[in-house]
């Protein structure tokens, strides 16, 4: 399975997240420091609510093979900037978290998470399981190899090469 890294607000549900993904029982537990699981690295969600210390998660996401940019479906507020995909050079995903609530706006999420560069949207739920098989189907795929003169045509057409 491809190392996921996980960003976001602060109770967005990336440690739970990461419980569900590994089939464990939920329990609420504070991230205080970043967790480089066997799956997932998780961080504290402080670290994109405060300008002065965002700039970590990008050296902290060069350990993992995936980005995934999480944001509960009841987020008050984007975080997020337009265009965020181009501190990264890996593939940039999104997750939704908390779709089983009354007050989740799945479509405005969505939009965010486009804005920010996500290439695929996940929606989950990790108290009933909605969405993680999906999302576990996805980590389990083996990117197809690319040989270096793809990566140059791409480079010069201004692709993105993931």
């Amino acid at each position: 399975m491809r190392k996921l890294f996980l960003y976001g607000r602060t109770e967005a549900g990336k440690t739970s997240l990461t419980q569900a993904l590994k089939g464990e029982k939920l329990h609420y537990h504070k991230t205080q420091y970043n967790n480089a699981w066997d799956i997932t690295i998780d961080t504290p969600g402080e670290y994109i609510e405060s300008k002065k210390i965002a700039h970590a998660l990008c050296s902290i996401s060069f350990d993992s093979d995936v980005i995934g940019v999480l944001c509960a479906a009841n987020e008050p507020y984007n975080v997020f900037c337009p265009g965020e995909i181009g501190f990264t050079t890996r593939p940039m995903i999104g997750i939704i978290t908390k779709i089983d609530l009354p007050n989740a706006n799945i479509p405005m999420v969505t939009q965010w998470l486009k804005e920010a560069g996500c290439q695929k949207i996940f929606a989950v739920s990790n108290q009933t399981g909605e969405g993680i098989d999906e999302l576990r189907d996805y980590l389990l795929q083996i990117p197809p190899r690319r040989t270096l003169e793809e990566a140059k045509q791409d480079q010069q057409s201004g692709k993105r090469s993931f």
